[in-house]
């Protein structure tokens, strides 16, 4: 049967202080372990009430039978230096950015218990599990999907030298000169599946449909005013660029020359896409990007919003009613980007 825990007046009056000023929840938690224990609780009441385990309250009045008011004090300043210090921090930031098969395991992905050992090897400091966690939460990493890419097959040096051309292009552009990022998106019946927030014990479901059906989008993003110019099709040919490009010159009539940077995909150099271009007496421009360098071609973000506010997890039943979407979507943003250019203007 635990011994109770006798309280002076003094002693009461020191532990309610504590409780009352504190801002350190486990210290208001101890201060209230002690004062319901002095009342002569149990200690499975006291467990109870102060929200804890048993086991917890018995060395809690341990410690404050042997140390006093001081025993509720934490003493983990005591355990020695600083181990999360900035060296610990910045090494870690690199390991985490690297792979497990750089220091000879074989596993490919990292877990806390991995980074644990590396970080022992690399700097010779051992943390527990924990710690780890607590250090990935500061330099703010997080368990996310990596993004697959395909490593562009020019030379470093070619490629950088055609994206600073490019890039000069634009720093460089007439007034009279128009410049777009031009590229095609798949819209499909069946839903793209993205994260989305469940209650505990539950998941969501997506109902697809039992056959797939595809339309395509061709999109103009304006590298002035970023509105998306575009039409959309049922294939994903030479004969959709064609539409785009007349519905640029439709819409950029006053414009000398309207440059477009896009990338290698066959239907944007074909020779029925080609002989569009020539038809239009030099007026349109193509500048192709190094291939597979999706990052540089600025409308693949407008693509990845369309995605995520649109098509994924989407419940049209036909792709009426989701293009219907796509097209509601892709207005609203041009409007909210006239809204915020007309802001900056002001």
């Amino acid at each position: 049967m635990p011994r109770m825990v006798i309280l002076e007046p003094r002693v009461k009056y020191q532990l309610r202080k504590m409780r009352r000023q504190t801002v350190d929840k486990r210290m208001f938690q101890r201060c209230h372990i002690i004062l319901l224990a002095g009342k002569g609780r149990k200690r499975k009441s006291v467990a109870e009430s102060a929200g804890c385990s048993v086991s917890w309250v018995n060395a809690v009045v341990k410690r404050f039978r042997m140390e006093g008011i001081s025993g509720l004090v934490d003493h983990r300043e005591d355990n020695g230096s600083l181990k999360l210090d900035e060296r610990f921090l910045a090494t870690l930031y690199d390991v985490v950015d690297a792979c497990p098969q750089d220091w000879k395991y074989p596993r490919p992905t990292w877990t806390q218990e991995l980074l644990c050992l590396v970080m022992q090897e690399k700097i010779g400091v051992k943390v527990h599990r924990g710690t780890m966690s607590r250090a990935l939460a500061k330099i703010q990493a997080r368990l996310g999907r990596p993004k697959p890419v395909v490593g562009c097959p020019w030379p470093q040096r070619r490629r950088k030298r055609r994206l600073a051309e490019l890039k000069r292009q634009m720093e460089t552009l007439r007034p009279d000169e128009e410049a777009v990022y031009l590229d095609e998106v798949d819209i499909h019946l069946n839903p793209k599946i993205g994260a989305d927030w469940m209650n505990c014990g539950k998941q969501k479901l997506v109902m697809t449909p039992g056959q797939n059906v595809k339309h395509y989008v061709a999109g103009a993003l304006d590298a002035r005013t970023g509105e998306i110019l575009w039409v959309a099709g049922e294939r994903k040919n030479s004969l959709l660029v064609i539409a785009l490009l007349k519905e640029l010159t439709r819409r950029y009539q006053r414009a000398r020359k309207i440059h477009v940077i896009l990338d290698n995909f066959k239907i944007h150099d074909s020779r029925a896409t080609q002989a569009a271009i020539d038809a239009l007496d030099g007026k349109v421009v193509l500048h192709f990007l190094p291939p597979y360098c999706p990052d540089h071609n600025k409308i693949e973000r407008a693509w990845k919003d369309l995605h995520d506010n649109v098509t994924r997890n989407h419940k049209c039943r036909t792709m009426k009613e989701l293009m219907k979407q796509v097209v509601c979507y892709l207005q609203r943003r041009n409007q909210e980007n006239l809204c915020l250019s007309k802001k900056v203007a002001a």
